[in-house]
């Protein structure tokens, strides 16, 4: 394929913005070679600046659950541009979208619209430790919540040890309020609560991960997450801002039967458009401005362009009762005809996999945790992507990220997609 329109936009975009991306991943440094710079999508494909089409795994990292350009989602952003995009003021539509989240999604009683899963995460750390009174945080190795300063932490040595900032501008004063743990690893949790008795005022976790390719909980994991946050006065916090809206209506916590206490959502909530959202039962949700003391704001939460998009995702889902099945079946597809192609050439690999969400890991041992998922070969991981590529096929220009799929996608693109998998393992 020819990318020469891609690569003249990129070399402009450098000029003017940080390395000529909004969002470092994008850049393609982790594979190497231009990024593709995208032009309009519809359904199952995405189409360059080039007029290349792509079979579209990332799907702009997860909202489009339904394919690209989803008609009732347009639909309700152009009606509603029309009658202003912004008020700073309250909607109706805000309490429509509010009321229905709140019906998908078992215990929670009330949710606050924010603009970015970031943003959400950031306040559910707030208010968790508004509501304890309790400053340290866990969170997991691997495990994303956005840039807010308190997620990005490297460990030290040793379970125990105060975390370090792992991205300059972090200050050491944050760093040590956040512990890192193992993922999947229940014991190692044990001791980071043991040795931080009555400090700890919220485990934060992705149920599913999603930043290190896709990770499922080990059984009894999320259960022992539970039991540890119940015997300890410590909040559980689902990052479900991947997981929220697409693996159940209800996200891991109707799929795993597990209740945290505070969840957050982004994605699929806002239908494509810039929207998070955190949620809890009221009596941690009334820790919240304007009725209790945490203070949390924002001139465009809640906009109503983002809340007509975000209401008619929820809606389609919601009234779609086979829906989560039809994903998890053409995952399962995939999955299969992945494994076949590679197996038939030799190719050693490990492939995650859970409803809507797979990644294929080239390593030979089992991936639970960010340090199996490192073990990856990269270098095949580059081969591969860059012939999926080449083929047709776009997915995350990281071996660290999950294939989100879409309910556009047709059998014909599975096919298609293994196919051009079969090709690519005789030369990986």
């Amino acid at each position: 394929m020819l990318y020469k329109r891609s690569s003249a936009l990129f070399q402009e975009a450098q000029k003017v913005i940080p390395g000529g991306v909004n969002s470092p991943v994008r850049a393609f440094n982790a594979v190497g070679g231009t990024p593709i710079f995208a032009k309009s999508a519809k359904g199952a494909y995405v189409y360059d600046e080039d007029g290349n089409r792509f079979i579209d795994y990332i799907n702009s990292w997860g909202p489009m659950l339904l394919g690209h350009a989803f008609p009732p989602v347009v639909d309700a952003v152009i009606e509603k541009a029309k009658q202003g995009t912004s008020f700073g003021m309250p909607t109706a539509i805000e309490t429509e979208i509010a009321e229905l989240a709140v019906s998908m999604v078992p215990n929670i009683d009330k949710i606050r619209f924010v603009n970015s899963g970031t943003e959400a995460c950031m306040s559910a750390i707030r208010l968790a430790r508004g509501f304890t009174k309790k400053d340290k945080i866990i969170k997991f190795a691997g495990c994303y919540h956005g840039h807010s300063d308190s997620f990005l932490i490297a460990a030290g040595s040793g379970a125990i040890t105060f975390g370090t900032p792992n991205s300059p501008g972090v200050t050491e004063g944050t760093a040590k309020d956040t512990l890192l743990a193992r993922f999947n690893d229940l014991e190692n949790v044990k001791e980071l609560v043991e040795a931080n008795k009555d400090a700890i005022a919220a485990i934060i976790i992705e149920p599913v991960a999603g930043n290190m390719g896709c990770i499922p909980p080990v059984d009894g994991f999320l259960e022992g997450l539970r039991a540890i946050c119940d015997s300890n006065g410590i909040l559980l916090i689902f990052d479900e801002v991947m997981t929220g809206f697409r693996l159940a209506n209800g996200g891991v916590q109707e799929l795993k039967n597990i209740n945290a206490d505070i969840v957050c959502f982004g994605k699929v909530v806002g239908g494509g458009l810039p929207v998070g959202a955190f949620a809890a039962r009221n009596e941690i949700m009334d820790y919240l401005a304007p009725i209790g003391p945490v203070y949390q704001a924002g001139t465009l939460s809640g906009n109503p362009l983002a809340m007509a998009a975000g209401l008619a995702m929820l809606k389609t889902i919601n009234a779609d009762k086979g829906l989560m099945n039809r994903l998890e079946e053409k995952t399962k597809y995939l999955h299969n005809g992945i494994a076949d192609a590679l197996n038939k050439n030799n190719i050693t690999h490990t492939i995650n996999r859970i409803g809507s969400m797979i990644s294929v890991h080239f390593s030979e041992d089992a991936v639970v945790d960010f340090d199996s998922a490192a073990k990856g070969n990269n270098e095949t991981f580059k081969k591969f992507f860059h012939g999926m590529l080449n083929k047709g096929i776009y997915i995350a220009p990281s071996a660290f990220e999950t294939w989100f799929i879409t309910d556009a996608l047709t059998y014909e693109d599975l096919n298609e997609t293994i196919a051009a998998i079969e090709d690519i393992a005789k030369d990986l």
